[in-house]
């Protein structure tokens, strides 16, 4: 990799960009700054001790009894600072190495405490749990979720900025509950090998929260707007001489794998070890290499059926780019829009080690160093991904780069930069660069929020002369009461080709607003939140300024029971001019033209408490220039802590003046339980638009925390209808073991 080469790209990125990106900052520095001030926050003192506590979920040590207790939680949804129903005391403790919590959950009717999952790294969003939200830092950005329910399964996350989580996050704590006839108690131990923290900062960002999910009830500490987070939390002072060891851990793993093609020849067995090396040079700035990386333990997609022109957006889900993803966030608040994904991202980390097809290609070795220094958050990523064949030519060898830094700044906003270097699915160069600001203010009057951000990139394609630039700003006013209202602008030019990012449509001007209002009526009988809700979006063409699509989307009510069911009515209005056909199906294209159409839709939504959750959409209306009929529907059905049964079908009947087609996609999950450390997990899918049928097995062993064995089987079957007709494809079976060893 040319260090000097990537250094001139860098500053010819930047000195062109800088210009464009001026003019935005202005619009938001404009704006007041934090009112908020740390004296404002509730502050926790944590106690030292010289003897751990024993992890059984039972807190009898006497050890216990010298920690600092927090028993102030209030309630924060459904009533907003409101008396909580159930006591709850929990208990805080740290040592050189780990972060200790215990926590006794007082119910007056043990009986009915929900503990339904079994399987850990599951959600646990059905039953009673506890959430704990760190923000080492300080910093009111960013920071880790945790999450435990009574049978001390563990769930977490990381923030990927002060509200937006990314779940699929995995981290090594321990953790341990007991339901007992005052209720349910939980120990929980956070080894501070897990975290990037700085030592020299006492005083860490940090709320504790408790859901019961039968009075559809939620509690803690700290919150703001209904919700807790890093922007809510209080402090958790007292932090001193914490040790991460050597800040080595050591990560092998094997792979045992054999293929079958039912239709080529392309059969083979292989054996592939992998090794993952992560040092902590500072406690607050990791490093990571990773070698003949594999993913073979990775859950598979899930089907989405494509009725638009643009491509759609699926959501990174392997280990290794998933590792502080945060730092590599850039741009708006919201990333996904109605499951497609913002056209326009910079980095998109599923662009590696995924060919143009979907399949995978291999990474001989990857680097990255993510955290902090002071107020600065950095994250280098660097790839060698192997050369293989594309669908149009031989793709080399190629070494991609992506940098991202950003400085904290006022009370909790950002400014920061990001640069791309490298073209996984082509041998032509490519590079980017793309500087954003970020604003958030909690100190509002009346308890509000703002939040605001603005971004500019530039691409570098070779062979492209013309503009690759894309930018836009936003403007929110969020709130789980009364009105609440967002403004975006955005222009990506035809040319704006970031190869690590994704772009699904380009060339245009958009302009989105939306808005609403929510009512929350008191001592109501049966009904806990009304709201109405509307958005319009525009996409004109960026060199014309003609229009290209219009969207109207209205609830024009949507209603949340006590219960936790919802129950919504939908309307929507498109607008769409084809300048060129379009080819919607097989055999059927959609000529150029000027198309409007409506459509109205029905929804019903079960409480995701219930043991049986219902969920059923129907809907009817215009579609281009014919009909379209839309039915949706499945359950979630937990009748244990041992079983989950889910299914869901998607159907779409279109007619248009050149022909008539159908779409289906039949999606069923079973799990079985054995225990906390056994699962097996077996997802099934359908759709008539590949027309494939597939299973993905996965067999799961978690002796303990970074200690892993999955046995997965893959196999995939022309269907001639739905899972009839079938014929084998292709199959996979792989074993794969992997341990981690701290030092």
């Amino acid at each position: 990799m040319d260090i000097a080469l990537l250094i001139k790209k860098f500053k010819l990125q930047f000195k062109n960009m800088l210009r464009g990106f001026s003019a935005i900052c202005l619009l938001i520095l404009g704006i007041t700054f934090n009112a908020q001030s740390q004296d404002s926050r509730k502050i926790a003192n944590i106690v030292r001790t010289p003897t751990a506590p024993t992890l059984d979920g039972v807190l009898d040590e006497s050890v216990w009894n010298n920690a600092f207790v927090i028993n102030d939680l209030h309630q924060y949804d459904p009533v907003d600072h409101g008396v909580a129903s159930e006591k709850s005391e929990f208990y805080f403790l740290y040592d050189n190495e780990n972060l200790y919590i215990g926590a006794r959950l007082f119910d007056s009717e043990p009986g009915e405490i929900a503990a339904r999952q079994l399987i850990q790294d599951q959600s646990v969003a059905s039953d009673d749990r506890i959430e704990l939200i760190i923000d080492p830092f300080n910093s009111m950005r960013s920071g880790y979720k945790f999450e435990i329910n009574p049978n001390g399964v563990r769930f977490d996350g990381v923030f990927e900025g002060p509200v937006r989580v990314n779940q699929d996050w995995d981290g090594i704590w321990y953790a341990e509950s007991k339901i007992n006839e005052q209720g349910w108690s939980s120990e929980i131990a956070i080894p501070f090998k897990t975290l990037n923290f700085n030592p020299q900062n006492p005083d860490w960002g940090f709320t504790i929260g408790r859901a019961i999910p039968r009075k559809n009830e939620k509690m803690a500490w700290t919150s703001f707007d209904r919700a807790i987070n890093p922007g809510s939390a209080g402090i958790l002072s007292g932090f001193s001489g914490l040790q991460q060891g050597l800040g080595l851990d050591v990560v092998p793993s094997i792979s045992l794998s054999s293929n079958k093609d039912y239709v080529g020849s392309e059969d083979g067995t292989e054996t592939d070890p992998a090794l993952d090396i992560f040092y902590n040079f500072t406690p607050s700035l990791t490093g990571v290499l990773t070698f003949n990386t594999d993913f073979s333990a990775t859950e598979v997609d899930d089907r989405q059926v494509n009725l638009t022109r643009f491509s759609l957006f699926f959501p990174e889900k392997r280990d290794f780019f998933l590792q502080d993803s945060d730092i590599f966030d850039f741009g708006p608040v919201q990333r996904n829009f109605g499951g497609r994904g913002r056209s326009g991202i910079p980095f998109f980390s599923r662009r590696i080690g995924l060919s143009d097809a979907g399949n995978p290609v291999d990474l001989n070795i990857g680097g990255k160093i993510t955290g902090r220094a002071g107020p600065l958050n950095i994250g280098v990523l660097a790839v060698e991904q192997a050369g293989y064949q594309g669908e149009d030519e031989f793709i080399a060898e190629t070494d991609l780069l992506v940098a991202r830094m950003s400085a904290n700044i006022l009370q909790e906003s950002t400014v920061g930069m990001i640069f791309t270097d490298g073209d996984p699915r082509s041998n032509l160069d490519n590079s980017m660069a793309g500087v954003d600001f970020r604003y958030r203010n909690t100190a509002l009057p009346s308890g509000r929020t703002l939040q605001a951000a603005s971004w500019y990139q530039q691409s570098d394609s070779y062979g492209i002369t013309e503009d690759q630039s894309a930018w836009g700003m936003e403007i929110e006013l969020p709130s789980t009461v009364g009105f609440f209202t967002r403004y975006e602008y955005e222009v990506i030019e035809d040319n704006f080709k970031p190869a690590l990012g994704f772009v699904n449509r380009s060339g245009f001007e958009r302009q989105r607003v939306w808005g609403g209002y929510r009512y929350r009526p008191d001592n109501h009988p049966w009904m806990r939140v009304i709201m109405i809700f509307g958005a319009y979006e525009k996409f004109r063409n960026d060199k014309t300024g003609s229009i290209e699509t219009e969207n109207f989307f209205s609830r024009p009510v949507r209603v949340e029971t006590h219960s936790g069911d919802t129950y919504s009515t939908m309307y929507r209005y498109q607008r769409d001019v084809l300048i060129e056909p379009f080819e919607i199906s097989d055999g059927i294209v959609i000529p150029p033209g000027d198309y409007e159409y409506k459509s109205y839709e029905l929804e019903f939504e079960g409480a995701p408490e219930r043991t049986l959750e219902p969920i059923f959409l129907l809907g009817e209306g215009d579609f281009y220039n014919g009909k379209r009929s839309v039915i949706e529907g499945g359950f979630n059905w937990r009748p244990s802590s041992r079983w989950f049964v889910g299914a869901s079908y998607q159907y779409n009947d279109i007619s248009l003046p050149v022909g008539n087609f159908s779409t289906r996609v039949i999606q069923t999950r079973i799990n079985l339980a054995l225990d906390v450390r056994w699962s097996w997990m077996n997802l099934i899918q359908y759709d008539n638009v590949s027309k494939t049928a597939g299973i993905n097995s996965r067999l799961r062993w978690n002796r303990q925390p970074g200690e892993d064995l999955y046995i997965v089987l893959n196999h995939e079957s022309d269907a001639q209808a739905v899972f009839r007709g079938l014929k084998r494809r292709a199959a996979e079976f792989s074993i794969k073991y992997s341990r981690t060893f701290r030092f």
